[in-house]
């Protein structure tokens, strides 16, 4: 018998957040060389918490951001942990550490970094350097064929600029830095204090302030409560006043907490004014108004373009195909159970590269690409939910792409009831029981 023969490429991932570390851990399984480039010091990604963010633009307007991070000090995963981690590395209850089914944003980074020790990834990564430009070599010559990629980065304390060439790039580096602001009449004109979530960090700095959340998401309802606790009052706007039954609970039971439409205008002298001709003084505005995706860094000659929120053409989110799969895109998608589908685009993308697997011409990827974006159309779904999937099907076609597991039913159904329970129980949804959800107990398969 003759053995099988595939490619062995050289290969640049940039971003050593979760989508990152899986990406290079699959691609060296299948036999890449891999040089993994991270800006911070550590792993984590979005998981490394950093709480100095003093010399940050409050508002995130800056193209280079200071900080990555845009955890709070508070923050607790949304979902319990038994849903998260990788399919052959979950994430264990472990002696001493945060035991909680919904622990902290710290117990993540220490899976992430235990994740990897135990796959001894930590000598592939350069930490602490910035990736400046990516940009295809002889373009116009080798366009649509085998493609060369000139990185370009430096190394931040040092300064030392170095370009290499490789034959693939992955583009790992997240999507929860670069702040979106809403289209506010007079905010630029705003001379009080305001800020984007991507720095808040702790409560303290507004005691006794009347303080303004802009968004009703996840992470505006964290903060409004925070906040609960030190400001005077707090004023939760939010588009639609339509609210789940636990936020209407906890509005109820705190009378310093006020629900508000959208902000029609901000004045100089500290009002806002609401679209309901309702208005207050107010000392601090936050922006929990998400987040854009940006490629400051990428020279992709305009085949790859982010429009109102859409990064495309991509096909199935990750591939533009005229470049595929020399250049891909890790971790676009929201709404997801994170991990396992990471892993699942971390393996295709490897077992292409290697010629194990094709992708379909790019005639039929391009022609896939139109239809998704017709039925979005005719869905009336808008652009910047493009990448909002939010469909467990969808996450397990995507499995079957490169043979990877689905994700288990149970752990699906627990994500769903953990959804569920804080629609009823906003504030304490993150401290339930299993019996609570009227699951099978399951967290001893985790226990370490």
């Amino acid at each position: 018998m003759v053995a099988e023969s595939y490619l062995t490429k050289n290969v640049c991932v940039i971003g050593a957040g979760p989508s990152g570390l899986v990406a290079a851990r699959e691609l060296r399984k299948e036999g890449h060389k891999v040089v993994v480039i991270e800006q911070n010091h550590d792993v984590g990604g979005q998981w490394l918490y950093d709480p100095h963010v003093e010399a940050e633009d409050p508002l995130g307007k800056c193209t280079t951001l200071k900080v990555h991070s845009s955890v709070y000090d508070s923050l607790r995963l949304q979902s319990p942990r038994e849903t998260m981690g990788f399919s052959d590395f979950p994430v264990l209850v472990k002696d001493g550490r945060d035991m909680r089914s919904f622990p902290g944003h710290r117990e993540l980074l220490l899976y992430l970094q235990d994740f990897c020790e135990c796959f001894e990834l930590r000598e592939f990564i350069r930490f602490s350097t910035r990736v400046e430009n990516v940009r295809m070599l002889n373009y116009g010559d080798q366009f649509g064929k085998d493609l060369i990629w000139v990185v370009k980065s430096i190394d931040i304390k040092n300064e030392e600029v170095l370009e290499e060439e490789f034959d693939a790039v992955v583009v790992a580096t997240g999507h929860y830095s670069h702040p979106r602001l809403p289209p506010i009449k007079g905010i630029d004109g705003w001379t009080r204090k305001h800020l984007h979530s991507h720095v808040y960090r702790v409560p303290e700095p507004f005691r006794d302030e009347v303080v303004v959340v802009v968004g009703n998401s996840f992470s505006g309802q964290d903060i409004a409560m925070e906040l609960l606790q030190v400001a005077k009052e707090v004023h939760l706007s939010s588009k639609s006043l339509d609210i789940c039954e636990g936020l209407s609970k906890v509005i109820s039971k705190h009378d310093s907490l006020h629900l508000h439409p959208e902000i029609d205008s901000l004045h100089e002298d500290g009002r806002v004014v609401f679209v309901d001709g309702s208005c207050l003084t107010a000392d601090t505005i936050i922006y929990c108004t998400g987040y854009q995706y940006t490629l400051p860094f990428l020279d992709s000659k305009e085949i790859i373009t982010i429009d109102d929120g859409r990064v495309g053409p991509l096909y199935e989110h990750t591939f533009p195909p005229s470049v595929a799969p020399s250049l891909s895109f890790m971790g676009i998608p929201t709404r997801i159970i994170g991990f396992p589908f990471f892993e699942s685009q971390a393996r295709w993308i490897a077992q292409l590269l290697s010629g194990k697997l094709t992708l379909p011409s790019q005639d039929d990827m391009m022609q896939s690409i139109k239809e998704f974006y017709r039925e979005m159309d005719v869905a009336g779904i808008p652009k910047h939910s493009t990448h909002d999937i939010g469909d467990f099907e969808y996450c397990d076609k995507y499995a079957d792409f490169a043979g990877s597991p689905h994700v288990e039913e149970w752990k699906k159904e627990l994500c769903l009831a953990a959804v569920m329970r804080a629609q009823v129980d906003l504030e304490m949804y993150r401290d339930s029981s299993y019996e609570d959800y009227g699951l099978p107990h399951q967290n001893s398969k985790l226990a370490n």
